[in-house]
């Protein structure tokens, strides 16, 4: 059984022969890349020509797609902490705060 349904981004798909579920999250513009996350959070991809010999079947986003980032809390993505995002403005001289 080939695939017969065409990539989309963000559409979730199942790899039959293998039992591997995955999103497609980009698509190069010729069309001949396709790159997938699958559902432990690796990334992958395939050209265009093994995802039409493949096995894959568009299906519903699973209930549980977000399970491999569950025990990520916001702090593990470094966003929070603004003190590393700041610049130290200390260093800098009155002139160049002002405008030429």
């Amino acid at each position: 059984m080939a695939t017969i349904t065409d990539p989309s981004i963000d559409n979730w798909y199942k790899d039959v022969e293998n039992n591997l579920t995955f999103k497609v999250i980009a698509i190069e513009d010729n069309g001949d890349n396709i790159e997938v996350q699958y559902l432990d959070g690796d990334i992958g991809s395939y050209d265009k020509e093994s995802w039409y010999n493949s096995t894959f079947d568009f299906i519903e986003e699973p209930e549980d797609w977000s399970a491999p980032f569950d025990e990520m809390e916001e702090d593990d993505l470094g966003y929070s902490d603004m003190d590393i995002h700041r610049r130290n403005y200390d260093d800098i001289s009155m002139d160049e705060w002002l405008d030429d």
